[in-house]
């Protein structure tokens, strides 16, 4: 199953290697090049095809906890001043993405959308310190009446040039369900109160939708 944001580039990409493929065998003599050459192309097309993958997730909806709100490994665990939403200290927990993992973001808890932004910016490597305030991002907040307000921040990496953010403000959502996606390299960062039980250590690989982040202490 491949997510929707994919299925544009996987036809093109489909058509020109298609049109690559016709130009090989009708310009190229030498059948080790050829043969080279189409295996090269395929070997793009089966990353193309990873890169936009959407496993199902079974999410076990528990207004207790947060989730990871994508694939990846915990880079960050520290006690941060969080100042464009809250305004005070926060914990904060972050996921970074490699290319090779799913780059589905789904919601960390269940709830009201009562915060939603778009921030142009730059592409510092995603696990730049300063990545969270100056990359191209966007920031969301959840409530829900267990857990409070969480939120969490797409963050675009050196790689990654464009944000999806499925996230309207007073709508209701789902915990685990898809809320956007990041294309290619990135990290999400999530800030959650001070009295927060994490969950998850440094360098811990975390799957979005099912991995527990942090519980309600």
């Amino acid at each position: 199953m491949f997510h929707k944001e994919g299925h544009k580039i996987i036809f093109f990409t489909l058509v020109f290697l298609v049109a690559l493929f016709l130009l090989i065998d009708g310009f190229i003599a030498q059948r080790w090049l050829q043969t080279l050459l189409e295996i090269t192309l395929l070997i793009f097309f089966l990353l193309i095809l990873q890169f936009f993958r959407n496993p199902k997730r079974y999410t076990k909806i528990n207004d207790n906890q947060v989730l990871a709100p994508v694939d990846g490994k915990v880079v960050v665990i520290e006690e941060v001043f969080e100042k464009e939403y809250f305004n005070d200290k926060r914990l904060q927990v972050s996921v970074f993405m490699s290319p090779i993992n799913v780059h589905v973001t789904r919601y960390p808890i269940g709830g009201k959308i009562v915060f939603s932004k778009y921030h142009p910016g730059k592409y510092l490597v995603a696990w730049h310190p300063k990545a969270s305030e100056e990359n191209e991002r966007t920031t969301v907040v959840v409530e829900n009446m267990t857990y409070g307000k969480v939120l969490y921040r797409q963050i675009a990496g050196a790689l990654a040039k464009r944000i999806v953010n499925y996230a309207k403000e007073n709508s209701k959502v789902i915990q685990g369900a898809d809320s956007g996606f990041i294309k290619f390299g990135s990290r999400v960062d999530l800030f959650l109160p001070l009295d927060t039980n994490i969950k998850v250590k440094l360098n811990q690989k975390v799957r979005g939708g099912e991995s527990i982040i942090a519980e309600v202490s």
